[in-house]
């Protein structure tokens, strides 16, 4: 099967590395289902962008954590495109506050996201993925970095990396990889939220290649496991200029 008989879900698809992945993977042959949550326009401005390069994409919406709505995801994938080889789950949610002070209702409000939503994701991905195929989940740097604020967020994704490491085990036999990207500080608008200039040049001066990262950076990773890294499986790759 080459790359243009290829299909990829990439949710959160609609801004940020997400985006980039889409048309990283649209590049590289893929057709693209752009899942969205909230921003219908965002993700209809990336599949005119995906088309407009000779690719091929739809935008889909629903809520990951919402396993009627990723059903649906899926079925548009295999009635539009014939199938899914490739799961790349990007979305996310990253409220900040310390834990002493954060509320329970956010703090749930993440787990539902972030936990919930990649179960309900990786769920049907390991019942509807096609041998020889790959599932991207999505971790992030802070599990290692202890960043004060980030309880809630770290707490979660490393959750997903749990989950990611038994759903490659629990695979066997079926050709199909499991792996999570744990990015460090990327230039996205989730990340430059609420944050000063201050902090973002301090941040960005930590790291040995003394920038941030960007969402192609990530997206390079992405395509490396969607398509040739057919011996990587069951690992948590850091993608993060060094910073950990």
């Amino acid at each position: 099967m080459t790359n243009t008989d290829r299909v990829a879900i990439v949710t959160g698809g609609s801004g940020g590395i997400g985006r980039a992945a889409v048309e990283r993977l649209a590049a590289d042959g893929f057709a693209v289902v752009v899942h969205y949550a909230g921003r219908k326009d965002r993700a209809e401005e990336t599949v005119s962008a995906v088309e407009q390069a000779g690719g091929r994409a739809i935008a889909v919406a629903g809520d990951v954590a919402d396993e009627v709505a990723m059903e649906a995801m899926f079925d548009a994938a295999e009635r539009t495109f014939g199938g899914v080889d490739v799961v790349v789950h990007t979305a996310g949610v990253m409220p900040l506050a310390p834990i002493a002070r954060m509320d329970l209702e956010t703090f749930d409000s993440v787990q539902r996201t972030n936990v919930r939503g990649t179960f309900v994701v990786d769920q049907l991905a390991a019942q509807r993925v096609r041998s020889g195929g790959a599932i991207i989940n999505f971790s992030t740097s802070v599990t290692r970095l202890q960043i004060p604020t980030y309880g809630a967020y770290a707490a979660s994704k490393g959750a997903v990396e749990s989950l990611t490491l038994i759903l490659a085990r629990e695979l066997r036999g079926r050709d199909i990889t499991v792996n999570a990207v744990a990015p460090g500080p990327t230039a996205t608008p989730l990340f430059f939220e609420g944050k000063t200039q201050e902090a973002i040049d301090q941040i960005a001066a930590a790291n040995p290649m003394e920038r941030l990262g960007t969402p192609a950076d990530v997206a390079e990773t992405v395509a490396f496991l969607a398509g040739p890294a057919r011996w990587v499986n069951g690992q948590v790759i850091y993608v993060n200029g060094g910073a950990a």
